[in-house]
């Protein structure tokens, strides 16, 4: 096995930690870093179990608790006692449960996993992923995605926009997609995990900022439960974007985390989730 990946860390500024979603990679952020680096001294991990990322510890179950575990421990080797969190999807999730543990100054989640509001909104997600891994392991996918408006069909779940993913970037996405060893335990134990626990109160400001066109996690499943486990946080819909709305429309998505990391930025055009 090779060695896991150094953490991408780039600009000056306040810290700024990015946490990708499921089956991705710190690679996921590329798009946004120039515009969020001019701000912040931002690091990227790839998270644990993910390809690039620390192995996952032998003999402890995989769940969301061991991947904020190891988010932490970057934090803690960047010199990072507290830091704003972006993060998107299992990233948002992660990032909202690194406030719960007091290390967030802010977090900005985009589409955050853990707001299933039925068992059977969680199987769907659950077959949304294991389809992907799938896809990600056939080299007719791979030979697909080299086009960009097949790219566009087959990413069509995640991103609005796949033909914005620049050539040169697809296979290190498909590499991802197939290269997560602990995905499939992490979707076995997702009902257990129980979803994000509520909050009494938060101990920093949190903007949900939700894809207006996420086809994986759509809002009504998966974002308004999140409004009674978050008291306080701000809830936003993000227009004409997919799940994964980096490479859709990244100078949205430096709007909307600047807009909460450093306030007096304008704030992006949104509406009301």
């Amino acid at each position: 096995m090779s060695a896991p990946d150094t953490p991408h860390r780039g600009g000056t500024g306040e810290p700024l930690v990015l946490l990708h979603g499921a089956s991705m990679s710190w690679r996921a952020w590329r798009p946004v870093l120039p515009g969020l680096e001019a701000y912040h001294d931002v690091l990227v991990p790839t998270m644990a179990g993910h390809r690039g990322g620390s192995p996952w510890p032998e003999g402890e179950p995989v769940g969301v608790a061991g991947i904020v575990d190891d988010v932490e421990r970057h934090m803690d080797t960047a010199g990072m006692a507290t830091a704003h969190l972006a993060g998107n999807s299992l990233g948002g999730w992660v990032a909202i449960e690194l406030a719960r543990r007091g290390r967030a100054r802010s977090v900005v989640a985009l589409s955050p996993a853990g707001g299933w509001r039925t068992p059977l909104d969680l199987r769907r997600m659950v077959w949304a992923f294991r389809a992907g891994s799938a896809l990600g392991a056939s080299p007719v996918v791979r030979a697909l995605a080299d086009r960009p408006r097949a790219r566009r069909v087959l990413l069509a779940r995640v991103l609005e926009r796949g033909d914005r993913v620049p050539s040169a970037d697809v296979p290190d996405l498909i590499d991802d997609l197939g290269g997560c060893a602990i995905l499939h335990e992490l979707l076995d134990g997702a009902s257990e995990h129980g979803g994000v626990a509520p909050f009494e109160g938060l101990p920093c400001p949190v903007r949900i900022a939700w894809s207006g066109r996420d086809r994986l996690t759509p809002w009504r499943r998966h974002g308004r439960s999140l409004r009674e486990r978050l008291p306080g946080a701000e809830f936003v819909r993000l227009p004409r974007v997919g799940h994964v709305p980096m490479w859709d429309d990244p100078d949205l998505v430096v709007r909307t985390i600047l807009g909460v990391t450093t306030p007096d930025r304008p704030v992006p055009e949104e509406t009301s989730a």
